[in-house]
């Protein structure tokens, strides 16, 4: 089942992020955070830098399908880089923006 949820889950993942790259700032889908439906130039970066990181994201997920056990630890990595690098992101250049 694992070897093919795995791929499965990365392809998602993969495809989420040919989705998310030109989404327009909307409240049902996208990285929405309380800073990117502040901004469109948050919100247009954040899906840049996360159209990138959910691909590697599905790509490190397809990858631990064959690294057995091990490859959890891969797939963890996967789905945190995915998840939480563009939410940091869009922090930071919404407090860039608010001090100019």
């Amino acid at each position: 089942m694992t070897t093919m949820l795995l791929p499965a889950m990365g392809l998602l993942f993969i495809g989420i992020s040919y989705m998310i790259k030109n989404a327009k700032r909307n409240f049902f889908i996208g990285i929405r955070t309380p800073w990117t439906l502040s901004s469109d130039y948050v919100w247009d970066e954040t899906h840049k830098l996360g159209a990138k990181t959910f691909m590697a994201g599905g790509v490190l997920v397809i990858l631990s399908s064959f690294l057995g056990e091990n490859g959890i630890w891969l797939m963890m990595v996967g789905l945190l880089v995915a998840a939480l690098v563009p939410v940091v992101y869009s922090y930071i250049l919404f407090a860039r923006l608010a001090k100019k």
